[in-house]
C-alpha cells in the first residue's frame, strides 16, 4: 500500500516540495495574511458603521422626541414655568419644569405616549426607553402592547443547546478584534436611568451617544435625546440598538473579506507554483546536467538551453553551456596534448634506448663516440621537448591567474627588434627592418590589453622562425606595425623559400616541424608556432600565415605572419 504523502509526491513531483517553491509560496502567503490581518483589525468600516448608526439614531430620536413632546401636553395646568426664567436662559440651556403642587401628575402621560412610540418604533429593531425628569423609566418598547394583542412568552428549552465550534470561534475572534476601552453594558435595576451618563446629560438638554459592549462581546449603541417643550425638558428618550446588530453586519463583511482571502490565497498559490516552475524547474534541470557532467559520462552531456528567456536563468544557462563546452574542449585538448607528448617523447626515447643497448656491443672507439653523440643529442632533445611542453602546459593557467595590463606594442616591438638585431651577430646574420604605419591625424597609439611577456614571446618566436628560413646571404626580415578598425596589426615578413601551400595551416599544429635544409634534426620541438597562436587567441586576437608571391610567376618569395590584437579602448 502506497503512503498518501508518497503518492502526492509522485503526482506533483518536486514542484510542490522543493525548497524554492516553499519559500515563494510562504512569503507570498505571509504578505497576504499580513494584509488581510491589517484589514480585519485596522479597517474603518466598523467605526464608520457605528458613526452612521449614531447619526441615524439621533435623527430618529429627534423625530420621536418631538412627537412625544407634542402628545405630552395636559389639559390642566399641571406644570408652571416662570416665563421670566425662560427669557433669562442662554442659548443651548434648558429648564426643568417645576410642578406647582406635590400632587400634580407627570407631564408625559404613558398611556398617550405609548401608541405614538409603538407606531414609530415598530418598523425598526431599535429599543426605545422613556425616562421622566427624575430619570425614572416610564416606557420600554420591549413591553409595549396594544389592546387585543396576545402576549406570548417562549419557555426556556429543556436542554440548553451547546454552542458550535464555528460560533465559538467567531465570538472569540470578535472579542479579539473588539476595542478594549469600551464600557460594559448593564441593564438598569428597577428602571433607574441614572446609571446611564447619556441620560443624565440629556436631562440638561444635551443629547449624547455611548457605545458599550456586552459580556458576549457584542456592541450596543445608545443615544439619549431630551424630550423638550418650549425648551423645557420633560423627559429623556433613550434609543439603543439590539445586541449583535452591528456585529452581524461587521461579521458579514469579515466573511466577505475571508472569502476574498480564500480566492486570493488559491490564486496566490497557483501563481506561486507557476512562478516556481519557471524558476525551480530550469534550475533543477541545470543542476542535474551539471551533476552528470561532474560524474564524467562517456559522451558529452548537453546543458539545457534557456537562453531564449532573456533573464537571469537564461544568462545562467548560457554561461553554464559555454563553461561546459570550454571544459570539454579543454579535456579534448589535454587528451590530444597528452597523446602528442607521448608520441614525441617516444621518438628520442626509442633512439636513446637503441643507442644505450648498442653501446656495449661497439668494438671500436669511433663507434662508441658516435653512439655517445647520439645519446647526448637525444638527451638535449628530450630536455628541449620537456621545457617546451612544460611551458605550453602552464600557459593557460598563467594567463588565467595574472591580470592583463595595457601594453604599448610600438615600444614592445622596438625593444624586441633591437634585441633581435644584437642576436644576429651570434647567429645567422639577417637585416631586420622595423616600420610603423602611423596614419596622418591618428591621435591614439597602439595600446592593447594583455600580458607583455607572452605577447613578446609571440614576436620573438615569429622573428626567430623567420630568421631560420631566411637565406644565409642577403636575409631580410621586415616587422611592420599598423592599425585598422580598432585592431592592432603586426606583420613579420621574410625573404625565405615560403611555406608549402598544403602546410600553411599545419605549421600551427603541435610538434609539427618543417625545418629548412641544413638545420640539424631535433633542433626544434615544433611547439613555437602552436604556443604563439594559443597566446594570440587567449588575448582575443588571431595569428595566420601566408606566402608573399612574385608578380612575374606567382612563385613564393617569402612568408608573412600576421598577428592582430584588439585595441585597448580604455587606454
Amino acid at each position: 500500500m502506497v503512503h498518501p504523502f508518497t503518492l502526492i509526491r509522485r503526482v506533483f513531483g518536486n514542484a510542490l516540495f522543493s525548497s524554492l517553491t516553499r519559500r515563494i509560496v510562504f512569503f507570498n502567503l505571509a504578505a497576504l495574511v499580513v494584509l488581510v490581518a491589517g484589514i480585519m483589525y485596522l479597517n474603518q468600516f466598523r467605526e464608520g458603521l457605528i458613526d452612521a448608526r449614531v447619526e441615524s439614531l439621533l435623527t430618529q430620536g429627534e423625530i420621536i422626541a418631538g412627537a412625544i413632546s407634542a402628545s405630552a401636553s395636559v389639559d390642566t395646568n399641571s406644570i408652571t414655568i416662570d416665563p421670566q426664567k425662560l427669557l433669562e436662559l442662554q442659548a443651548g440651556q434648558s429648564i426643568t419644569p417645576v410642578p406647582n403642587d406635590e400632587d400634580l401628575e407627570f407631564p408625559i402621560n404613558p398611556e398617550r405616549v405609548a401608541p405614538v412610540l409603538r407606531r414609530l418604533i415598530s418598523p425598526t429593531r431599535t429599543r426605545a426607553r422613556l425616562f421622566d425628569a427624575d430619570a425614572n423609566m416610564l416606557l420600554d418598547s420591549r413591553h409595549l402592547y396594544s389592546r387585543g394583542q396576545i402576549l406570548r412568552f417562549d419557555l426556556p428549552p429543556v436542554e440548553t443547546d451547546s454552542e458550535g465550534w464555528a460560533d465559538a470561534a467567531a465570538r472569540l475572534f470578535n472579542k479579539l478584534l473588539q476595542p478594549s476601552n469600551l464600557p460594559l453594558y448593564k441593564e438598569t435595576p428597577g428602571g433607574d436611568g441614572s446609571i446611564y451618563p447619556e441620560v443624565m446629560n440629556a436631562l440638561t438638554g444635551v443629547r449624547g451617544a455611548v457605545v458599550r459592549v456586552t459580556d458576549n462581546g457584542e456592541l450596543i449603541v445608545s443615544v439619549a435625546v431630551p424630550v423638550q417643550r418650549f425648551r423645557a425638558v420633560l423627559g429623556v428618550l433613550l434609543l439603543s440598538t439590539q445586541a449583535g446588530d452591528i456585529d452581524k453586519i461587521v461579521h458579514a463583511e469579515r466573511l466577505a473579506i475571508m472569502r476574498v482571502f480564500g480566492v486570493a490565497t488559491l490564486v496566490n498559490i497557483v501563481v506561486s507554483l507557476l512562478l516556481s516552475s519557471t524558476i525551480a524547474n530550469p534550475l533543477r534541470r541545470l543542476a542535474a546536467a551539471a551533476v552528470r557532467v561532474r560524474r564524467g559520462a562517456k559522451e558529452r552531456q548537453e546543458i539545457p538551453d534557456f537562453s531564449a528567456r532573456q533573464d537571469e536563468i537564461g544568462n545562467l544557462s548560457l554561461a553554464l553551456r559555454e563553461m561546459t563546452n570550454a571544459l570539454y574542449d579543454r579535456i579534448d585538448a589535454i587528451e590530444s596534448f597528452a597523446a602528442d607528448v607521448s608520441h614525441e617523447l617516444k621518438n628520442p626515447l626509442t633512439s636513446l634506448r637503441s643507442a644505450v643497448e648498442t653501446l656495449p656491443l661497439a668494438r671500436t672507439e669511433e663507434s662508441k663516440n658516435k653512439l655517445l653523440d647520439i645519446i647526448q643529442h637525444d638527451v638535449r632533445r628530450l630536455d628541449r621537448l620537456i621545457s617546451d611542453i612544460s611551458d605550453a602546459s602552464r600557459l593557460d593557467a598563467e594567463l588565467a591567474r595574472s591580470d592583463a595590463k595595457p601594453v604599448d606594442m610600438e615600444v614592445l616591438l622596438s625593444n624586441l627588434v633591437d634585441a633581435s638585431r644584437q642576436i644576429s651577430t651570434r647567429k645567422k646574420p639577417v637585416e631586420i627592418d622595423y616600420i610603423v604605419d602611423r596614419k596622418q591625424g591618428m591621435k591614439t597609439g597602439f595600446m592593447v590589453n594583455g600580458h607583455d611577456l607572452r605577447l613578446g614571446q609571440i614576436i620573438s618566436n615569429l622573428i626567430e622562425n623567420a630568421r631560420s628560413f631566411a637565406p644565409a646571404h642577403g636575409g631580410r626580415i621586415v616587422v611592420r606595425l599598423s592599425r585598422t578598425k580598432g585592431r592592432c596589426v603586426i606583420q613579420i615578413e621574410d625573404n625565405g623559400p615560403g611555406i608549402q601551400a598544403e602546410n600553411i595551416d599545419r605549421i600551427f599544429e603541435r610538434f609539427y616541424t618543417d625545418r629548412p635544409e641544413g638545420e640539424g634534426f631535433g633542433q626544434n620541438s615544433g611547439l613555437g608556432l602552436s604556443i604563439s597562436r594559443q597566446i594570440a587567441e587567449a588575448h582575443g586576437g588571431t595569428l595566420r600565415a601566408e606566402n608573399l608571391l612574385q608578380q612575374e610567376d606567382s612563385k613564393p618569395r617569402g612568408a608573412k605572419f600576421t598577428l592582430t590584437l584588439p585595441i585597448d579602448v580604455a587606454a
